[in-house]
């Protein structure tokens, strides 16, 4: 069956040609016109991983988020053998299909986030930031969801706003491992490879518009 092609697509996840993955067992999988930021980095080699060191503080990165908003980084992981991203399945909505995520810590430079929630949520330190999107991209959590975070925080936030970085990863599937570094609790069940299409139908609906825009500024190196 031909991938969908449009961000329209409504085919169900069991139709479409997903290879899904698993690295951590769970109960609910089984045990098995915009304007991109080229990052000139000077490359040098980390203590920890084999992760470039980033350089601090450009312009777009340190620009400040919207007022109410939790600072926050996401990774656009594209495997450059396929041009298809990481997506994997939450634990708690396993319906739910997202790229890696996280809050940025405070004095800490979004870029240096980026690295670590990645290699945190997937255990991958073989990638290099390849672009920066120019600004902050925002999303309003649902009633509901903000209720829960913010007994889950103790702090209460409109929504997020991410700065998004994208990743060539340089390594092998056998890398991914949903248990990430294990510095953190697990938050994946299942990833795969996905086409855009795929990851923006498969997010939940709140995150949509973000993941569209962050797709569309991105678009030339799925090409």
């Amino acid at each position: 069956m031909a991938l969908c092609r449009s961000f329209a697509c409504n085919l169900p996840l069991s139709r479409l040609p997903l290879q899904l993955n698993t690295s951590i067992p769970s109960p609910y999988c089984p045990p098995k016109s915009h304007q991109i930021t080229t990052l000139p980095l000077r490359f040098s080699r980390c203590k920890t991983a084999s992760f470039a060191s980033v350089p601090l503080q450009s312009q777009s990165s340190m620009e400040n988020p919207p007022e109410g908003y939790r600072r926050n980084v996401g990774i656009c992981l594209i495997n450059p053998s396929n041009k298809k991203i990481f997506a994997a399945s939450r634990l708690d909505i396993p319906s739910a299909w997202q790229m890696p995520q996280g809050g940025v810590d405070e004095s800490e430079d979004p870029r240096n986030a980026a690295i670590r929630e990645l290699r945190e949520e997937t255990g991958v330190t073989s990638a290099e930031i390849v672009a920066e999107a120019p600004h902050w991209l925002t999303y309003d959590f649902p009633p509901d969801v903000r209720e829960k975070l913010r007994h889950q925080w103790g702090s209460d936030w409109k929504g997020q706003a991410q700065k998004w970085f994208l990743f060539k990863f340089t390594g092998k599937d056998e890398e991914i491992n949903l248990l990430g570094d294990g510095t953190e609790k697990a938050e994946f069940g299942e990833w795969s490879w996905m086409s855009p299409e795929q990851v923006v139908e498969f997010a939940v609906d709140f995150k949509k518009p973000v993941y569209k825009e962050v797709l569309s500024v991105f678009s030339q190196y799925f090409l």
